[in-house]
């Protein structure tokens, strides 16, 4: 139990005295992160993070409805959204008219306007959010 208290708390978690645990959104969603992990199941990600399996599978939903954004993959290589093209509409559309002071992704109804300056990292982190939220 004092592993994984040490473990909980590395990760953000507040443990109180009486073993009630407050757990930060980055601590859900890195628990979140680890059931997509290749082989890994909901049971086994829940024992090893010391919780029901019910309530991860809560956080999951919550991730797939937007409302906890997942981190991006921990990778060496380059991570790259999936780019798609379309013939051009007849008529030029709102999107088109966007300044070009922004980044505009758009995900089937969901359009997001993000400045120019925003880090690479954070756009793969929204864009593989978005595609968390597709399911």
């Amino acid at each position: 139990m004092c592993a994984t208290n040490s473990f909980l708390r590395s990760l953000g978690v507040e443990i109180y005295a009486s073993g009630h645990r407050r757990w930060s959104d980055t601590a859900k969603a890195r628990a979140v992160a680890d059931t997509l992990e290749v082989g890994a199941t909901v049971n086994a990600v829940a024992e090893r993070y010391g919780i029901l399996p019910n309530q991860l599978s809560a956080w999951r939903r919550k991730a797939k409805q937007g409302k906890l954004l997942l981190p991006a993959p921990e990778t060496d290589e380059p991570l790259f959204a999936p780019l798609v093209v379309s013939a051009a509409p007849d008529e030029p559309t709102e999107a088109l008219t966007v300044p070009n002071e922004t980044i505009r992704l758009i995900f089937g109804q969901i359009a997001i306007e993000l400045p120019l300056q925003i880090p690479a990292v954070r756009i793969a982190e929204i864009a593989h959010a978005l595609e968390a939220s597709s399911c």
